[in-house]
């Protein structure tokens, strides 16, 4: 009974951890600019991060290493500086959009500027793990953040043609504005394999004691909590198609995004989709903070859990509370937040190899992973990963300086 509530729960929190302002705008744009024709990043997407997230639940539970901690032992202390300062950078970019997608939540319900609410959102987010715990932050917002499974019932509800949508889950190019469409593509995949996800998962799964037993609960978690994930990404990239595209929208502008409901739900589909932008948004920017504290505190071996008194970690807490500031800043000082998120998911993308290329070494290293290796199968998909993950690193700068608008 106990192995299935934590699989129930950890599917729940897998779902709310994948949706966020990045999957929601990212797809939001694909569905308006191109139809269905870009469903198929999205599945290629959802795909890799479940063999990721999968791999990162397994190596924590065999060795009792998170990734980060794994990483800094295997490959040394110059690597490890070298990646923190990659994906930090970058997390705090992606940090600031999703500070950014609560506070435009705000705006949409109030009317009020999402400058006025940077403070409030920033202060709300430390307190949560101030006070929080591990399971509190973890399984709270994801319950929550159920209320986005909203996009899925609303897709259905507009029937939209099944079979022009399975079409789209096909690869196909574009002759008209192909850089900006390959952008786009390159866009969502930075949203889907998000390191800060599977780095905070093999977290996560130390925090919560994880050993061999976990093994088959940490595949169930991986496979359905992602691959449901996908599936609302994929309902906002349709609900975008039929509702926004008709109108002349984009989702170029967040006030685009509160329509996405409107002609299944009217005004309840305002309310529906407001709540899902702020508490997926939120619960994302919480996981960031910790994800960047932990990566820090793995990486310089210090004391670390969110389960214990902040004054008790006090390094582990202080970087917290400075990621989170920084995060805060980026919305005070006037970014557009749908321009950092898509500038933010498209920079994702290109450093994915800093932080993908170390899996295919340690889940074959029997001294981290004992006798639960990868097969040949499980390594030819990561090889295939890396092999992605290779070529959005060459493409996304030209995409950036060509391919956005």
């Amino acid at each position: 009974m106990k192995k299935i509530l934590e699989i129930s729960l950890g599917i729940v929190t897998s779902v709310g951890g994948f949706l966020e302002i990045g999957s929601i705008t990212t797809a939001a744009q694909a569905g308006s600019q191109f139809g269905y024709k870009l469903l198929w990043a999205v599945a290629l997407g959802g795909l890799c991060i479940i063999f990721l997230v999968e791999q990162n639940g397994r190596l924590a539970a065999v060795s009792g290493h998170t990734l980060p901690g794994a990483i800094r032992e295997r490959f040394g202390y110059n690597y490890f500086v070298f990646m923190f300062l990659i994906l930090g950078i970058v997390s705090l970019l992606v940090l600031g959009a999703e500070i950014g997608g609560a506070c435009i939540a705000l705006e949409l319900a109030t009317g009020i500027r999402l400058q006025w609410w940077a403070i409030p959102v920033g202060l709300l987010s430390w307190l949560t793990i101030w006070k929080g715990t591990f399971s509190v932050i973890e399984k709270g917002t994801s319950l929550l953040g159920l209320v986005s499974v909203s996009f899925v019932v609303g897709a259905i509800v507009m029937h939209p043609n099944w079979s022009s949508v399975l079409h789209g889950l096909v690869p196909s190019g574009q002759s008209q504005n192909a850089a900006h469409y390959w952008f786009v593509a390159v866009s969502i995949l930075g949203a889907s394999i998000s390191p800060y996800l599977y780095f905070f998962y093999s977290s996560g799964a130390v925090e919560d004691e994880w050993d061999e037993s976990y093994l088959g609960t940490n595949r169930i978690i991986a496979t359905i909590g992602m691959s449901f994930g996908s599936i609302i990404s994929m309902s906002v990239l349709v609900l975008a198609f039929l509702v926004l595209a008709p109108r002349g929208l984009q989702a170029e502008n967040y006030s685009d995004l509160a329509l996405l409901l409107q002609d299944a739900f009217g005004h309840w589909g305002f309310i529906l989709v407001v709540a899902s932008i702020g508490i997926c948004s939120l619960g994302a920017a919480l996981e960031i903070t910790l994800e960047l504290a932990y990566l820090a505190a793995q990486g310089w071996g210090w004391n670390w859990s969110e389960n214990v008194r902040p004054r008790d970690e006090a390094r582990f807490s202080l970087t917290y509370t400075i990621v989170l500031a920084l995060g805060t800043l980026l919305v005070l000082v006037g970014i557009n937040p749908l321009q950092l998120t898509v500038f933010s998911m498209a920079l994702t993308a290109a450093t994915l190899p800093v932080s993908i290329v170390p899996f295919i070494f340690l889940m074959n290293d029997r001294h981290y992973v004992g006798e639960n290796p990868n097969g040949i199968f499980s390594n030819i998909i990561v090889l295939s990963i890396i092999g992605l993950a290779s070529v959005l690193a060459i493409v996304t700068i030209p995409l950036q300086l060509f391919g956005s608008k």
